[in-house]
This record gives C-alpha cells, structure tokens and sequence, in this order.
C-alpha cells in the first residue's frame, strides 16, 4: 500500500509539468503508423510523457516487439483529454469508494466530470478501439484492451511497466 501512494504521488507531481522528450517521441514514432502517429498527438502532454516512459522502460528492458511498442506508446489514448483533477478524483474515488465511482460515471456527457471518469475506468477498451480505428495491429489493439487473448507475457510486461513509471 506505502509503494502504491509513493509511485501515485510521484505521479502526480509528475504530471503537474508534463515534459515531452522530443528525441524519445522521434525515435518512438518510427514504429507507429501515420493514424497511430495521429492518435499519440492527440493524447494530453501528461499521457505523452508517461506513455513514452513506458515505452522507454520496455526499450530499456530489451523489449523490442513492434506490437508491444506501439501498444506501450498508445495504451491510455483512450482516456482522452481530461483535467488532472479528474484523474486525482479517478485514482480517490477507485482506491476509497469504487462503487460510488461507479454509480457516478456516464459516457456520453461530453467534456463533463461524470465523462472524463468514465473514460479513466474504461480507458483500455476506449484507446484499443481508438487504436485499431487508427490503424494498429491486432496484437497492438489486443494489448490495450488488456483482452485474454493477448500474448499474456507482452501484456504482462506492459502492465509492469505502466505501474512502475
């Protein structure tokens, strides 16, 4: 529990001055399609920043699989833009009170609070058909939805990766 408030604290502060490495995105965009390239633009510049620090960590772990890249670099699309205090009432409302996050989300909303937490909860199926609809492989689309049918060590290293930076 004192690991998981560190690493969302470390989060948080993090997020609060998102920077882009532009020499990381350009040597990350080479394994994206021109859609998926699209889709990455279109994410905010705090889900930039850590999707290529999830990229760059599986970089670093000897992780070369083009599909798992991609998904690494596209995996919160799906959550769209949205305020950080949104995202900080997601992480609350999840760890203390799930069903009152529950009862409370609506898709459909628009740029509402009850929409943005929508996406947070749904995010992965969200980016997955965002993803495919941009162009990315099966097995990237299936990475992101976090779908079974994923090759469970790649969706295994990702989750690791995406929980730790």
């Amino acid at each position: 529990m004192a690991n998981r408030a560190l690493y969302r604290s470390r989060q948080f502060f993090g997020s609060v001055r998102p920077r882009v490495d532009a020499g990381l995105k350009e040597r990350a965009f080479v394994l994206l399609e021109p859609g998926e390239q699209e889709l990455f633009s279109s994410m905010t510049l705090r889900d930039q920043e850590h999707c290529l620090a999830v990229y760059a960590k599986l970089v670093d772990e000897g992780h070369d699989d083009r599909d798992l890249l991609s998904a690494a670099l596209l995996h919160d699309a799906g959550k769209g833009q949205i305020a950080l205090w949104h995202r900080v009432a997601f992480v609350v409302l999840d760890a203390m009170a799930p069903d009152v996050l529950d009862n409370n989300i609506r898709p459909g909303e628009g740029t509402g609070w009850r929409e943005a937490l929508y996406r947070c909860r749904h995010h992965a199926q969200l980016g997955a058909d965002l993803a495919r609809k941009a162009g990315s492989s099966g097995r990237t689309v299936a990475l992101i939805a976090e779908d079974p049918s994923a090759d469970g060590e790649l969706l295994a290293a990702l989750h690791a990766a995406d929980e730790t930076v």
